[in-house]
């Protein structure tokens, strides 16, 4: 018998999911790329959180981008060094 591994709960997952959901109804502007391709990297081999993963995909598709669009946007966004310039202490970013 097979033992399948558990999956795990991301510590970020909470604030994360608040996140995605102003993702869900939200444009593709900068930040919101930016964000989504954070959360894109975060979660992408995550043993977990297949309900955050999930909608990701599907804010991709509502965007009509594909992961690699997705990050060749954001890297020109972060070029330009601007998209986290805006953010107050209630929106700072935790990268881990």
């Amino acid at each position: 018998m097979t033992d399948m591994p558990q999956d795990q709960q991301h510590p970020q997952e909470k604030n994360d999911r608040l996140v995605v959901d102003k993702l869900l109804g939200g444009n593709p502007d900068d930040y919101n790329l930016v964000e989504l391709a954070r959360l894109r990297i975060r979660y992408g081999n995550f043993p977990g959180a297949r309900t955050i993963r999930r909608d990701l995909d599907l804010i991709l598709q509502q965007w009509q981008l594909t992961e690699p669009e997705l990050l060749d946007k954001t890297r020109q966004i972060h070029h330009l060094g601007h998209v986290y310039r805006r953010s107050t202490s209630e929106d700072a970013q935790d990268w881990s």
